[in-house]
């Protein structure tokens, strides 16, 4: 295998196939040993973490294949904490998207002279480009038009999709008495028809889920859910 990619909390590679092999490491993302999901450098090492990231991330993508959702999972190792992946074209050099549910964490940093600390809200859905230097900036519908990264209506479809997306994982959580405040996904194109899908992983690592009021960590979630 050829290294395609290190990244903070994962490792990319080439295969011989041309698809691509993520391997989950036990890094995560935080700051002052504290777990952040939407921190831009790895915080801390939770041993373990890396496997659970990936059963969580198989059981969502499996669940998302029943509906009909598109994503670039092909299948996984749980015990190499592998997962074989089709290739994808990022937009631009990288989109997250964000699904928030409870007014938390960079959203009350921002606008928390508008807002409360777990505030409702609505499915709001944020765009924010992967650039560590300037600390994943927020960008509008405008600017990601304007600079070319995405079409409108590629604009419009990751929009539909990460509410679809985030409503199933929320109503998921939902059967074991967990709420879902806010999600991060990650999407690309694949195939020769570009087709827009989920890439990347759905886990413990990012979200921010609550039981009872109180945070649950990335392990803990793994085995609330999938026991």
């Amino acid at each position: 295998m050829k290294i395609f990619y290190k990244g903070k909390t994962k490792d990319i590679y080439v295969l011989d196939s041309g698809n691509y092999l993520l391997k989950f490491k036990d890094d995560v993302t935080g700051e002052n040993g504290v777990f952040d999901p939407g921190a831009n450098s790895v915080g801390l090492l939770i041993k373990g973490s890396g496997r659970a990231g990936l059963k969580m991330t198989r059981f969502f993508f499996e669940i998302l294949k029943e509906k009909g959702i598109p994503t670039h999972y092909i299948d996984s190792d749980l015990d190499e904490a592998t997962m074989t992946v089709k290739p994808a074209k990022l937009f631009g050099n990288g989109l997250e998207v964000i699904c928030r549910y409870k007014a938390v964490g960079s959203f009350i940093r921002r606008y928390g002279m508008y807002s409360q600390e777990g505030q409702q809200l609505d499915a709001f859905v944020e765009f924010t480009l992967k650039d560590d230097k300037r600390q994943d900036p927020p960008i509008t519908e405008d600017a990601l038009v304007m600079l070319g990264i995405l079409s409108l209506d590629e604009y419009n479809a990751l929009k539909d999709l990460t509410k679809k997306i985030s409503h199933i994982i929320k109503e998921e959580l939902a059967k074991k008495d967990i709420e879902l405040y806010d999600i991060k996904l990650e999407f690309g194109r694949i195939g020769e028809n570009k087709e827009i899908a989920l890439i990347d992983e759905i886990s413990g690592g990012n979200m921010r889920a609550y039981k009872n009021g109180t945070y649950i960590e990335p392990l803990a979630l793994e085995k609330l859910i999938l026991g």
